[in-house]
């Protein structure tokens, strides 16, 4: 019979988290990896956060137009990225996470190559298809998705890098999970105006706190190749309070606006109830990032994004 800690470790595996098995492993178990769906829910997420800010409305056409802007968002484009990711961070991986596909050997890198266009191709022709869908006459849901490829790709791979600046490389990991997303949703049932959008950028100066801390697990990896991720900049306790401050100064910074409008005030009573407990929390990463890591964005980071839909809601509402 199998264990369950080993059952545990091929979840993890498949979901693309640290503690993966490293046992053989079916191609399509290998893809799936490549592609970390528990990286995917924030980008749908974000999706919902737009359609609730576009004033969606309940019918059944609408929440098919949700659910296909989650998958060209989650399983297409986030795969993208993260396969993309996995390609040009395999010399990283070998050092801190050998036991994935790459540089375990496991997949070829032509495979590789193949999934990178097949999920390309498959995100691209499903936002021209949500376009057509809606009606734009500017393509505007495919112009983010292809803004959003561009980033990804730039993110990871030479000459640019992105990741290899603490700063730019974690603000492009903030905009593309919450920004992008959010107004690909928002764009299906509204238009993006500037608040919406200076909005969605503050959540993503606090998506640029959470991206730091996935930065403590690779600090070692970093280092012996040189990227300037913020824990190596400014060493691990500087960085954790630069990591909670994005988080709070940003939300805060929603929630003073949702109350100076003088129209929000119980969605601003909201939102306050839910940066508190991030809060609270934040005391145990301040104590020890390396070793608080994954418990700090268990318990916080669900707060976090409750507060975006509570965001989203409270603009859908002034629509």
């Amino acid at each position: 019979m199998t264990s369950s800690s080993e059952n545990q470790r091929r979840t993890r595996q498949l979901l693309g988290m640290r503690g993966a098995d490293t046992k053989a492993r079916s191609l399509l178990a290998l893809r799936v990896q490549l592609m970390k769906p528990v990286t995917w829910i924030p980008l749908m997420w974000g999706v919902l956060c737009g359609a609730a800010s576009g004033g969606f409305t309940w019918s059944v056409g609408n929440v098919l137009l949700v659910i296909t802007a989650m998958v060209m968002s989650g399983p297409l484009l986030a795969g993208y990225t993260q396969t993309v990711n996995d390609y040009y961070d395999r010399e990283i991986d070998a050092i801190n996470e050998p036991y994935r596909p790459i540089p375990s050997g496991a997949i070829s890198l032509f495979q590789v190559k193949e999934q990178i266009l097949l999920l390309l191709g498959l995100g691209l022709a499903t936002a021209y298809t949500l376009d057509r869908l809606v009606g734009h006459s500017f393509p505007t849901i495919f112009v983010l998705a292809a803004g959003g490829t561009i980033l990804a790709y730039i993110y990871s791979a030479p000459p640019l890098k992105l990741k290899q600046n603490g700063w730019l490389g974690n603000y492009a990991l903030g905009a593309s999970y919450i920004a992008l997303p959010w107004w690909c949703g928002h764009a299906l049932f509204g238009t993006l105006t500037p608040t919406i959008v200076i909005l969605t950028l503050f959540y993503s100066f606090a998506g640029l706190g959470i991206a730091i801390v996935n930065d403590f697990k690779s600090v070692e990896g970093d280092q012996a190749l040189g990227l300037k991720s913020l824990p190596v900049m400014f060493g691990i306790p500087k960085a954790a309070w630069i990591c909670v401050l994005m988080i709070d100064v940003f939300q805060v910074g929603v929630l003073v606006y949702l109350i100076a409008t003088g129209k929000f005030y119980w969605y601003g009573a909201i939102l306050l109830a839910l940066i508190l407990p991030q809060m609270y929390f934040q005391k145990a990463l301040l104590a020890d990032p390396l070793k608080n890591d994954v418990r700090y964005q268990a318990s916080a980071q669900p707060f976090l994004v409750l507060g975006m839909l509570v965001t989203g809601l409270a603009l859908g509402a002034g629509v």
